[in-house]
């Protein structure tokens, strides 16, 4: 389980980076409904699930879960997993919220689960560090965290052959503007949210 972190700091050059990162326009980021049904692998980002499961996607991104192979990252898994530590059981949804969040878990195919490896950990780790530093955000407020998760989806995408797909562009595009050789689809979720369940 060997880190190659010479490669790593060549490859992603942290340091010479000191210029804060800007939202690109909207034509500059790919969408779901310019892309073809049938295509390349995805990789899920945590947004999809939970936009799935309220109802929020668009036809283009049901089109594409239909029709492209679909990977799952154990790093979504754990932020859906989440739940099951965090809802209080004495709230009157938690148990039908619960149900619908196993019952996705349980349908995600154990040979498209993917965990991240030790190269994948070591580069979120320089990644999310490099993107909360140009970002400017204040400390202890989560924001670290956040950006190690979608860091190492982001790197996961690699050794997949996969593209990520997600409605985050606040987290997924800075990412994508620092490793450019990593495809990120975007979405819009649709407006009105219907609960869980």
């Amino acid at each position: 389980m060997a880190f190659d972190l010479r490669s790593a700091l060549r490859s992603l050059k942290p340091q010479r980076r000191t210029a804060g990162l800007e939202r690109r326009p909207e034509s500059a980021l790919s969408w779901a409904g310019d892309e073809p049904a049938v295509g390349g692998a995805l990789l899920l980002d945590t947004s999809v699930y939970l936009d799935v499961l309220q109802g929020r996607t668009p036809e283009a991104v049901d089109e594409l879960l239909t029709y492209r192979l679909c990977h799952h990252s154990a790093v979504c898994l754990a932020e859906l997993s989440h739940v099951f530590g965090r809802l209080d059981p004495a709230h009157p949804t938690t148990k039908s919220i619960l149900k619908v969040v196993a019952d996705t878990i349980e349908d995600i195919p154990g040979h498209r689960l993917h965990a991240p490896d030790a190269t994948a950990w070591g580069r979120a780790g320089m990644l999310a560090g490099l993107l909360f530093r140009l970002s400017r955000l204040p400390k202890g407020e989560g924001h670290e965290r956040r950006f190690l998760n979608d860091a190492l989806t982001f790197h996961q995408t690699g050794p997949l052959g996969a593209t990520v797909l997600t409605a985050n562009i606040r987290d997924f595009d800075p990412l994508s503007q620092l490793v450019p050789s990593v495809r990120v689809i975007f979405y819009r979720p649709l407006t009105g949210l219907r609960p869980l369940g």
